[in-house]
């Protein structure tokens, strides 16, 4: 499998888009719809109004227990109850980066609780994180969720506390694109 992912806002996509919504700085133009593609796409599609491109990558901040603790909860993707997704695109400040690696790990963890918040939130809430400073992209990350109607709530109270916490001090842009499936009212009937 490719780790280079492709999220195509415009009018195609097997997700449809509810919201786009700044956090932090500049927004992203509002789109129907949402094509998630596992591959580098190089030029802009027909009726589409942008590309936000990233990869997996190894862990950075995480120690072997945490990875192990995450990889035994974490969900796969494309669930089939997993009927809403969260595009989060984030920018970290240069202060952020100029930062060693072991200052970066203190705030996002020790400070942050980072991955033991997240943790509270599986299996119900998957996620897929992809690095994207080091492909000349206008941001540094693009989280990925998806859950089922039922987690919507947890989820959003998952953003509440990552954004106050210490490590959100540094993050210079945020923008939330809320989707659903294309299908959803056929699968809630």
């Amino acid at each position: 499998m490719n780790n280079r992912y492709s999220f195509v806002g415009g009018k195609q996509g097997s997700w449809r888009v509810i919201d786009v919504q700044s956090i932090l700085g500049s927004s992203l133009e509002l789109v129907e719809r949402v094509n998630v593609v596992n591959d580098a796409i190089t030029e802009l599609p027909l009726d589409s109004s942008w590309v936000l491109q990233g990869f997996s990558s190894n862990i950075r901040y995480a120690v072997r227990d945490e990875i192990n603790t995450l990889r035994a909860v974490q969900p796969v993707l494309n669930r089939s109850e997993a009927l809403f997704a969260v595009l989060i695109p984030i920018k970290k400040s240069v202060q952020w980066w100029e930062m060693a690696q072991d200052e970066r790990r203190a705030i996002f963890e020790e400070q942050s609780h980072h991955t033991a918040v997240g943790l509270e939130y599986l299996p119900g809430v998957a996620r897929r994180l992809l690095h994207c400073r080091d492909i000349e992209q206008p941001f540094d990350f693009l989280t990925w969720f998806e859950f089922a109607p039922e987690h919507t709530k947890a989820f959003d109270e998952l953003l509440l506390r990552m954004r106050a916490s210490k490590e959100w001090e540094y993050v210079e842009r945020e923008v939330e694109v809320r989707l659903e499936r294309n299908d959803i009212s056929l699968l809630l009937k």
